[in-house]
C-alpha cells in the first residue's frame, strides 16, 4: 500500500454527501415514493408462540374479492429466506414458531381498509408447548428446532485450562446476563415491489444489504438473476436491524405484486416493527478465572450462551464474534470458551451494532471488576497487569503485529476524566449523601471486518466509473443509512484520484448497476471497501496515463478530458478492484485458530454515575471515550459515531428492556419501550489516538460498532463503585436497584408504644 504523508480531503470534516438533500427535504424515503397504480400490503400474523394452524377463515363482513391474498401456497419458488441457514419460512405453512410470524399477506388499493381486513381473518391453532428461555432450550424438552434446539456451537481453546485450578492463588467465578435490545431506527421497515412481465421484479427498500435481499427474492420467486433488481431507497437508520429483515419484507411485497399485478408498498407502523422484527440476542455468560498472587491471569474458562429466537438468522456469526471477544483485551496462557446459540419461540434475534461483542464485553469487563474486589486489587491495576501488548497472542493464537497502545489509551482516559481525584472525592462524600457517585471503566477491542476467512469468501468487487457529464461515480453495494458511507467513500475516491470532493458522486445502491462489494456490516466499509475504492482511484489514474495521455501532474479539466479520450477508445471509463487479503491473515475454520481479524479497534471508556437511593434511579452524569481506530477519515463523522454508540450503550445498560408476554413483545410502543432521550444522555467526551493500518483505506480501521461495546460494563462498574453492589445483569432498572439497595438499608427501630 502507498501511505500518503499528506492528504487534502481524507482527514477533513467535509460536509455529508447527502446532507443537503436531507436538510432541504429532498431525500425520498420509501413512504415518499409512489408508483402508478400502487396498492398497499399488510401482514396477518400469528397470535401464539408455537402451534399448528388448524384453519383459516375469512369473515364475510367484507368483500374479499377486492383484496389480493397470498399464502404459502402461492409461493412459486422455495418458501424460505436465504440467510446463513435457510430455515426461516417466508410465510408460515401449517405451523408457527413465534408470535407475530407472518401467515398471510393482503393487498388493497386503500391502505385504511387493510387493518380491518387483517382483523377479520380468523385463524385457529392447535397450540404446542413453547420454549422461552436459554435454560428451557438447553433441557431439550420440547425440541423446537432441529434435533437438539442448537443453532450453533463453538469451542475455542488455548493452552490447558484444567491444569491450572489446583495451583492458582485465586479462583473467581461469576454469571452475567444481557437482555434483548430493539434497534429503534428512526424510519420503520418499508419496501415497494413492482412486477413487470419483461423485466421481472424491482424492489425499492429501506435496507442495508441489497444483495442479501436479491438472493432471497431469487429463491422465493424462482427467477433468474437478471429478473430481480433491488434498489436501496434513502434509509433512516438501521444499526443491523435492516441487514436480515428486509429480505423477509421484500419477498412479501414481491409476492403481493406478482399476484395482484400492481406495485405494492408495505411500510410497518412502529408497533408492528417493534413486535415482528429482529432484536439483539439476549445472553448468559459464565466466567471462571484463575490468577496468581500478583493478579496475573492464568486461566479463563468461559461458558457463553445466546438466545437465538425461533430461526437461526445470523445467530451463528453473532455467536462467533461473541466467542472471539469474550476473553477481552488480555493476555492469558490458558483459555477455553464454550459457546452455544439456542432456539426459543420468540421473534428471531439478529444483527445489531456490535454483533455479539457487547454481550461478551459486558461479561468480561464486569468480571474484571469483580475479580479486583475479590482479590483486593485496584481495577485499573488489574487491567494494566494483564493487557495485551505488541508481540502477545490472543486466545486464537493471533500475534499482535501492529501496535497495541492500551496503556496509552488508559493513561489518557484517566487524565481526561480526572478519574482518581473524582473517585477519591466520591468515596469521601458518599457515606453522608443520599446520591452515591462512582467511576467505572471498561477496556476492550473490536475486530474490524468479517471474522476469519469471511472477507476472502465474500471476494468483494468495487470501483469507480466516469459519466459523460463529468462525474466520477463510486460503484459499491455499500449503503448509507446515517453512518457516513457516502461521504467517506467519496472522500477516498477524490483523494486517490487527486480531484475535488464535489467531483465525486455515489452510484445508486442498485443491484442492476453496482457490483457486489459485500454487505454494509461488521465495521468493514471504510477499511475494506474504502481500500478497494482507493486502489480503484489509483488504478484509474494509471489507466489514463497509459492509454489517454494524462500527465503526471494534472488539473481537473485535464483529468476529465483524458477520461473522454479513454471513453472514445473503450466505450466506458471504469476501474474495478477485487478484494485482496493482507498477506499475514490466515484463519482455520475447523480449529478456530489464527488471525480472527485483520485489525482491531481499541478503546477505554470511563463512566461517571449517580445513584439516587431515594428514587432508586441511576444516571450517567458524564462519559469519556478514548479509542484507537487507525486513521480518522472524517473527524466530525467519527466523533458522531462514538457519541451515538455510547448513547445506545447507555440505553442498553439502564433503560431498554424488551418485555415478553407469552412470547409477544408487550411493550411494543415508544411510550413504553423506554430509551434514553436528550435529557438522559450526558456530555460525552471523545478522543482519538491514530495509528494507521497499512491494509485499510488511507490507514482506516472499523469504527461504527466499537463505541457500543463498552458503555454497559463501564456504567455498571461505576455503579459498583458508588454502591458497593456488583450488579450482573442489564438492563439495570430502578426496580432492580431497589431490590438490592433496600435490602442493604438498616432496618427501622420499632416505634415506642
Amino acid at each position: 500500500m502507498t501511505m500518503h504523508a499528506k492528504t487534502r480531503i481524507v482527514g477533513a470534516s467535509v460536509p455529508r454527501k447527502e446532507g443537503a438533500d436531507k436538510i432541504m427535504g429532498r431525500a425520498r424515503y420509501v413512504d415518499d415514493i409512489e408508483r402508478e397504480g400502487m396498492w398497499h400490503g399488510a401482514t396477518v400474523r400469528s397470535t401464539i408462540p408455537r402451534g399448528l394452524i388448524r384453519s383459516i377463515r375469512y369473515d364475510r363482513r367484507i368483500d374479499w374479492t377486492e383484496f389480493t391474498v397470498v399464502s404459502a401456497d402461492d409461493i412459486p419458488g422455495q418458501n424460505v429466506i436465504q440467510l446463513i441457514v435457510a430455515d426461516q419460512p417466508c410465510l408460515a405453512d401449517g405451523k408457527v414458531n413465534h408470535c407475530d410470524e407472518a401467515i398471510l399477506l393482503l393487498a388493497h388499493p386503500d391502505k385504511h381498509k387493510l387493518r380491518e381486513a387483517v382483523d377479520l381473518v380468523r385463524i385457529e391453532y392447535d397450540p404446542l408447548p413453547p420454549v422461552f428461555t436459554i435454560e428451557e432450550s438447553e433441557r431439550r424438552n420440547p425440541i423446537v428446532w432441529g434435533t437438539d434446539n442448537l443453532f450453533k456451537s463453538f469451542l475455542l481453546e488455548k493452552g490447558d485450562v484444567d491444569s491450572v485450578w489446583d495451583t492458582a492463588a485465586h479462583i473467581v467465578e461469576g454469571e452475567y446476563r444481557t437482555g434483548a435490545q430493539e434497534h429503534l431506527y428512526i424510519e420503520n421497515n418499508g419496501v415497494i415491489a413492482e412486477w413487470n412481465s419483461e423485466t421481472g421484479v424491482t424492489v425499492w427498500g429501506s435496507l442495508q444489504c441489497p444483495f442479501y435481499v436479491h438472493k432471497s427474492l431469487l429463491s422465493v420467486l424462482d427467477l433468474p438473476e437478471d429478473k430481480v433488481r433491488v434498489i436501496q431507497a434513502e434509509t433512516g437508520g438501521a444499526f443491523g436491524g435492516k441487514e436480515d429483515y428486509p429480505s423477509v419484507l421484500a419477498t412479501h411485497a414481491a409476492l403481493l405484486a406478482l399476484k395482484s399485478r400492481h406495485p405494492v408498498k408495505m411500510v410497518y407502523d412502529r408497533m408492528e416493527d417493534l413486535a415482528a422484527t429482529t432484536k439483539r440476542h439476549p445472553s448468559r455468560i459464565r466466567h471462571r478465572t484463575a490468577l496468581d498472587l500478583d493478579g496475573k491471569l492464568l486461566a479463563m474458562d468461559i461458558d457463553l450462551a445466546t438466545d437465538g429466537g425461533a430461526y437461526s438468522t445470523l445467530s451463528s456469526t453473532v455467536l462467533s464474534r461473541a466467542t472471539l471477544h469474550s476473553p477481552g483485551p488480555y493476555v492469558c496462557p490458558n483459555v477455553r470458551v464454550r459457546s452455544h446459540s439456542w432456539a426459543t419461540n420468540t421473534v428471531p434475534y439478529g444483527a445489531f451494532r456490535g454483533f455479539g461483542a457487547p454481550q461478551a464485553i459486558f461479561a468480561v469487563e464486569r468480571h474484571m471488576d469483580e475479580i479486583a474486589a475479590t482479590i483486593g486489587i485496584d481495577p485499573i491495576e488489574l487491567r494494566r497487569r494483564n493487557f495485551l501488548h505488541d508481540g502477545d497472542t490472543t486466545a486464537t493464537e493471533q500475534l499482535m503485529r501492529d501496535p497495541v497502545i492500551l496503556d496509552q489509551l488508559l493513561d489518557r482516559a484517566l487524565v481526561e476524566s480526572d478519574y482518581h481525584a473524582k473517585r477519591s472525592r466520591f468515596a469521601r462524600e458518599n457515606p453522608t449523601s443520599p446520591v452515591k457517585r462512582g467511576m467505572g471503566i471498561s477496556a476492550f477491542y473490536h475486530g474490524s471486518g468479517f471474522t476469519g476467512s469471511g472477507e476472502r469468501n465474500l471476494n468483494s468487487l468495487a470501483g469507480l466509473d466516469v459519466t459523460p457529464e463529468g462525474k466520477v461515480r463510486v460503484l459499491v453495494s455499500s449503503t448509507e443509512f446515517g453512518q457516513g458511507t457516502n461521504t467517506i467513500l467519496t472522500q477516498i475516491a477524490a483523494e486517490s484520484i487527486g480531484i475535488e470532493y464535489d467531483d465525486i458522486a455515489m452510484a445508486p445502491a442498485d443491484t442492476g448497476i453496482v457490483p457486489n462489494s459485500g454487505p454494509t456490516v461488521a465495521s468493514r466499509t471504510s477499511m475494506v471497501v474504502g481500500r478497494l475504492i482507493e486502489r480503484a482511484g489509483l488504478q484509474l489514474v494509471n489507466l489514463l496515463r497509459e492509454h489517454a495521455a494524462l500527465g503526471k501532474h494534472f488539473t481537473r479539466d485535464e483529468f476529465f478530458a483524458a477520461c473522454e479520450r479513454y471513453r472514445a477508445l473503450n466505450g466506458k471509463v471504469e476501474s474495478l478492484c477485487r478484494y485482496e487479503a493482507p498477506p499475514d491473515i490466515f484463519w482455520d475454520d475447523q480449529k478456530y485458530r489464527g488471525e480472527a481479524y485483520p485489525a482491531f479497534g481499541w478503546s477505554i471508556q470511563v463512566a461517571q454515575v449517580a445513584v439516587d437511593t431515594l428514587t432508586y434511579s441511576a444516571e450517567v452524569e458524564e462519559f469519556w471515550a478514548v479509542q484507537e481506530v487507525g486513521r480518522v477519515l472524517n473527524p466530525v463523522l467519527a466523533g458522531g459515531q462514538i457519541e451515538g454508540g455510547v448513547a445506545q450503550g447507555i440505553g442498553y445498560a439502564l433503560y431498554e428492556k424488551v418485555l415478553l408476554q407469552n412470547g409477544h413483545m408487550a411493550n411494543n410502543q415508544m411510550t413504553n419501550y423506554i430509551m434514553p432521550t436528550a435529557e438522559d444522555v450526558p456530555p460525552i467526551h471523545v478522543f482519538f489516538e491514530q495509528i494507521p493500518f497499512q491494509h485499510g483505506a488511507y490507514g482506516a480501521k472499523g469504527i461504527g460498532e466499537l463505541p457500543h461495546d463498552g458503555p454497559a460494563p463501564a456504567i455498571l462498574n461505576a455503579i459498583r463503585d458508588a454502591t458497593g453492589i456488583g450488579f450482573r445483569a442489564i438492563p439495570l432498572l430502578p426496580e432492580d436497584l431497589f431490590a438490592e439497595l433496600a435490602a442493604q438499608l438498616p432496618a427501622e427501630e420499632p416505634s415506642a408504644v
